[in-house]
């Protein structure tokens, strides 16, 4: 696909994983739109390279993970052209057919739309300060990239429905109980949890991992 020019994100291929960051920290990491579709164009990248098996994203700095979509800059743009690829919220919550694992780390807030994003993940490693919420009931929105579909999937639904109701916060010790996360460490230790999580990815077999992803979506 040739180089990408990026300004919201970084975009690093380390042999057969690649690691995505997500680059607006100012903005608790918020996606505007011009970061969904650039996201989205790191995504057709990984996902067309045949050396890269194994995705991980996060954001930068170790206050926010995504805290969803830039209000402002959507109240700013009135409704002007979409706002969003096809491919959903960070360019990664509507591609059903992806056959790569992507594992999320969490480091920190993961909110509205960045929660949805961290559930189109396949594994969630999450620092023990970092928080997930929906809270679009709270201003009168809805979870409208398939996080009022995939919560249910993921939790109890009883339980999801509290938090979709609510739009109160999880911490994270509370998500790994319920099965939100796959794991929780101390923010110094989260690289070397994911990096496990990778190694043990990698191991398991180039058509094995694509087989389940299919099957699993």
């Amino acid at each position: 696909m040739g180089e990408l020019e990026l300004e919201f994100c970084t975009y690093e291929k380390r042999g057969p994983v690649a690691y995505v960051t997500i680059a607006r920290p100012e903005v608790m990491n918020a996606l505007h739109a011009e970061a969904h579709f650039e996201l989205a164009s790191v995504w057709d990248d990984f996902l067309a390279d045949a050396g890269l098996r194994v995705g991980v994203l996060t954001g930068e700095g170790d206050r926010a993970f995504c805290a969803g979509r830039d209000l402002k800059d959507r109240a700013r743009r009135s409704g002007d052209g979409p706002d969003r690829p096809a491919t959903g919220g960070g360019g990664l919550t509507h591609r059903f057919e992806r056959e790569k694992p992507i594992i999320a780390r969490v480091n920190g807030f993961a909110l509205g739309g960045g929660l949805e994003i961290a559930l189109a993940c396949d594994i969630i490693v999450a620092a023990d300060h970092a928080e997930f919420a929906l809270p679009e009931p709270r201003r009168g929105l809805i979870a409208g990239a398939l996080g009022v579909h995939r919560l249910p999937r993921h939790l109890p639904l009883k339980v999801a429905m509290g938090y979709l109701l609510s739009g109160r916060h999880m911490d994270a010790r509370r998500a790994f109980e319920v099965g939100l996360v796959n794991e929780v460490v101390p923010y110094s230790r989260l690289d070397a949890a994911v990096e496990r999580w990778v190694a043990e990815i990698l191991e398991s077999g180039r058509e094995t991992a694509g087989a389940w992803e299919l099957a699993v979506r």
